[in-house]
């Protein structure tokens, strides 16, 4: 069904369609961490990508990161976007700041 939903959605260009990781609740030391302490979620995983910017010379420039690669995204930007009654956000692909690699 989620791949049905991507399929709908397509971001354009350099767009970036990501879902947000959950947010940490307990600390490493077993420490339950009230909602008003947890920081915003800055890592994510991406779900859909565009296929890229147009060059000068008119080629298409891919973009950095694919499909189920994990990121690191700025604190302000993207927009959110809701499929399926779940929350996404889309940012461009200048605005993730890092791409993790295993």
């Amino acid at each position: 069904m989620a791949e049905q939903v991507f399929r709908e959605f397509f971001p354009l260009f350099d767009g970036v369609l990501v879902e947000r990781n959950a947010a940490e609740t307990v600390t490493k030391g077993g420490i339950m961490l009230p909602e008003k302490s947890q920081g915003k979620v800055l890592q994510a995983t991406v779900v859909a990508v565009g296929s890229g910017p147009k060059g000068r010379g008119g080629e298409i420039e891919p973009v950095s990161v694919k499909v189920g690669d994990k990121v690191r995204l700025s604190e302000y930007g993207g927009t959110k976007v809701v499929l399926d009654d779940k929350g996404y956000f889309l940012f461009r692909d200048g605005d993730i700041i890092r791409k993790y690699v295993d």
